[in-house]
């Protein structure tokens, strides 16, 4: 059983039951694919775009079979389901969707999970998203990566969703050398290859080499201590050039200090051709590179091509 893929419902005010359909269209001869989510809203929500595509409840895992339509396994409500539910419903939902699915991964029931789109505004301070909550989950608090991955290159944010006027201070000698190790143990393990690793500095031009720059003090001691553990790492980089082609076709994965340092130029070379993967988890969970296009729900607009990917990504995996 252990080749099954589940895809968390994620967001019911969305495109994703759209982009969901979709892919199961194009992917309908892969019959390990399920859903985790509510039955009657990913119906409606279907039957509203004019999406036709059999779908059957199964009410536990146990009544998984392999047929010609996409299982739902059905998480329960409370509440009324309708083709959009208030905020704090939603929230109550996704949690439960994210729950069975980090169950059936951990038993090793699943090959692992891919959750659609998030609203964020789901997760209080507490957690900055899926990547920081699946880590408390996993018990690798501070130890997880988010690689936003496609087959020419990865990036890695050694920090996530913050204010840019809070980065310096996260970035910290113990944060690039636990978050790096992460990265290229699980990246030899998922992709059987050393990662070559390039790193930039956070400031304009590594702040000229100044002595008392986090570049210096931080940044370069860290890279010292991680190449005398044999991680192929270089840098630190200047980012206003980390993307030339030079650089993209030498390294597989070009680590930034904040989301948009990379991000940014990642999305501006490849779209959304790529998947988001986190590194560091007891199993594996990949979501699509893109998030809830609230403005385009029902206009029937919405692109699978993210998580077609992340479908392909899963299932080329070995266990």
């Amino acid at each position: 059983m252990n080749q099954l893929i589940a895809i968390i419902a994620g967001e019911p005010n969305s495109i994703n039951s759209e982009i969901i359909a979709k892919a199961w269209k194009k992917k309908k001869k892969l019959k390990n694919i399920f859903v985790i989510g509510n039955y009657s809203i990913l119906n409606k929500q279907m039957l509203k775009l004019g999406i036709k595509i059999p779908l059957a409840k199964i009410n536990s895992f146990q009544e998984f079979k392999k047929i010609d339509k996409l299982l739902v396994l059905d998480v329960p409500l409370k509440f009324k389901s309708e083709f959009r539910i208030n905020p704090s419903d939603a929230k109550i939902y996704i949690f439960k969707c994210f729950d069975v699915a980090h169950n059936l991964a951990l038993k090793k029931k699943i090959k692992g999970f891919i959750n659609a789109p998030i609203d964020k505004k789901i997760f209080n301070e507490k957690y900055l998203g899926v990547t920081e909550y699946l880590s408390e989950k996993n018990m690798c608090k501070n130890k997880e990566v988010m690689m936003i991955h496609n087959k020419k290159l990865s990036v890695v944010p050694l920090t996530t969703h913050i204010d840019i006027k809070n980065v310096a201070n996260k970035i910290t000698f113990n944060l690039i050398k636990s978050k790096i190790i992460t990265l290229n143990k699980f990246y030899l393990k998922i992709f059987n290859k050393k990662p070559k690793i390039a790193i930039l500095g956070l400031n304009p031009h590594n702040s000229e080499n100044r002595d008392n720059s986090i570049e210096n003090k931080i940044i370069k001691p860290a890279l010292m201590k991680l190449k005398k553990i044999k991680i192929d790492i270089k840098g630190p980089f200047p980012a206003d050039t980390a993307f030339n082609r030079k650089k993209t076709n030498t390294y597989d994965v070009i680590v930034g200090m904040y989301h948009d340092q990379v991000l940014a130029p990642f999305k501006a070379l490849y779209g959304y051709d790529a998947i988001n993967i986190t590194l560091g988890l007891k199993y594996l969970r990949l979501s699509p590179d893109h998030g809830t296009a609230q403005d385009i729900i029902g206009l029937n607009k919405g692109s699978p091509e993210s998580l077609e990917s992340a479908i392909n990504f899963l299932n080329r995996i070995n266990d």
